[in-house]
């Protein structure tokens, strides 16, 4: 499936052959793989969960977007060279009312209605927790994150679910815990431990964050709010030694067709183009300071790269669009033209805390996301950053690569899957004992359309454009997924 010498001046996707990966994936496995080409390395050992919208339709209804979709988490274990696959539902409330009820009992953020019209629809604000966009294991417990809602704890072993976690009563029923945690892998606050950072958003005419940190054990160590002038959507941020920084995307929010069952609330929200990005910089180390908030243009963000501190500056890496993708109830998500659609590219923003100012500059241009590094980059300066890619150099298209840059020499290298292979979020698993930053694995799933099947790659993190370290061939397709996370645990 490997193909790194396709032309790149032709299409390097077939867009029947892509849809097929949303093709719901309602089994669910429990099995040790056997179908693996290459050799699991023997010092690989632990876990990669992955979560992500399982279920595109319900009971024969499709759903309007694929982040209505309800979350399912997949297990890939390795142990002593074996690899074992596991993957179960989130069994939320509205998933287990919904699956009993046989049909659609809720509406979708993203323009899922309930049978009906509008007459059905019409002021039902009932938000279905969904559990599809990321999953950790932290503090010994594993949780299904879902940014607009609590987490849900599944047993690690088995997945199954263990119900709403509160996190020991910090959350109280219908609060927001955001998908996108970060660990800070030295906290100078906590004489050099790791500590896991996030944060919790409520959005209206003005915006409240609440950050929150945990030690190893899943217990709380600060927790501070802020009020942030505006309408907020905001689905990842950023971390460094002494901030959490935000980019506050310039949206507006108009209500009312959400209010009146016409749309669903993900709809309601619309890109400025003409108006700023506000960078929030929140001091983790002092509550009572205020916010610093600089405005730039930058275009729409979902997701972070990285952030650290030079001098008197903090740079953050992000990829941002030049305009959000707006969710057109007239075409199905299927049936996207990516050749219409502007294409995620990597900026860096230079914040100067002395002169409130921003510098930006483009880093790549190449259509890019879901990036990974070293966790022992985090925060910090780094050298190496893998991303998901097109797999041609310019133009939007689906992610079909896996692209490593190196900061210092400014070396790029490619591993594309084209034409038939589709790949996920890459995850960076270091070598024990390893001292460079790049001597280590990238992980990651990638669909292969050409037997409608889903792929564990492993690649040589030192040198991505080798031959796969090894191919895990699933028995089945895992819907295209969001986010997922390793752990040096085995659960089998």
């Amino acid at each position: 499936m490997t193909s790194n010498l396709l032309n790149t001046t032709e299409k390097s996707y077939d867009r029947t052959e892509w849809r097929n990966g949303y093709q719901s994936q309602p089994t669910e496995y429990d099995y040790w793989v056997d179908d693996i080409e290459g050799e699991i390395p023997q010092d690989l050992q632990g876990t990669l969960f992955r979560n992500g919208p399982g279920l595109l339709e319900i009971h024969g209804t499709p759903i309007r977007h694929p982040f209505d979709g309800d979350g399912m988490i997949s297990a890939v274990t390795f142990k002593d060279g074996k690899v074992h696959f596991r993957n179960r539902f989130v069994q939320t409330e509205a998933y287990v009312q919904e699956q009993a009820s046989g049909k659609i009992l809720y509406r979708g953020v993203f323009g899922t209605q309930k049978p009906g019209g509008f007459f059905n629809n019409a002021f039902d604000f009932r938000l279905k927790n969904i559990a599809n966009t990321n999953v950790i294991y932290w503090g010994d417990k594993l949780l299904a994150l879902w940014e607009a809602a609590e987490p849900y704890r599944l047993d690690p072993k088995t997945l199954e679910t263990i119900g709403i976690d509160y996190l020991d009563g910090l959350l109280k029923p219908g609060d927001a815990f955001s998908a996108h945690p970060w660990i800070d892998p030295s906290c100078a606050m906590d004489n050099g431990e790791p500590c896991l950072v996030n944060f919790a958003l409520k959005s209206g005419l003005s915006s409240s964050l609440t950050i929150f940190e945990f030690n190893l054990q899943g217990k709380l160590l600060r927790r501070h709010s802020h009020s942030i002038p505006g309408f907020s959507f905001i689905h990842d941020f950023a971390i460094t030694p002494n901030y959490c920084i935000f980019f506050q995307n310039p949206v507006g929010f108009n209500p009312i067709p959400f209010l009146l069952g016409l749309k669903g609330a993900g709809e309601c929200v619309q890109y400025q183009a003409n108006q700023p990005t506000r960078i929030i910089l929140i001091s983790r180390r002092d509550k009572d300071v205020l916010p610093i908030m600089i405005e730039t243009p930058s275009g729409f963000v979902f997701h972070h790269a990285n952030a650290f501190e030079e001098g008197n500056k903090v740079c953050i890496d992000s990829i941002c669009y030049d305009s959000l993708p707006q969710v057109d109830p007239d075409i199905s998500y299927k049936e996207v033209d990516f050749d219409r659609l502007d294409p995620g590219k990597l900026w860096r923003f230079s914040v100067n805390l002395d002169t409130k100012t921003v510098e930006r500059e483009l880093l790549e241009g190449r259509c890019c996301e879901f990036p990974a590094i070293h966790p022992d980059r985090v925060g910090r300066n780094y050298r190496y950053l893998y991303i998901g890619a097109a797999h041609n150099p310019t133009g939007n298209a689906p992610l079909q690569a896996i692209l490593k840059i190196d900061w210092q020499t400014g070396e790029r290298q490619l591993h594309s899957f084209a034409r038939q292979g589709y790949v996920s979020e890459p995850v960076f698993i270091p070598k024990p004992n390893s001292t460079a930053e790049d001597d280590g694995w990238i992980m990651l799933l990638v669909y292969d359309s050409s037997h409608h099947r889903s792929d564990v790659v492993i690649l040589d993190g030192k040198n991505i454009e080798q031959k796969p370290i090894a191919t895990i061939h699933l028995k089945h397709h895992i819907p295209y997924g969001l986010h997922g996370s390793w752990t040096s645990e085995c659960f089998v």
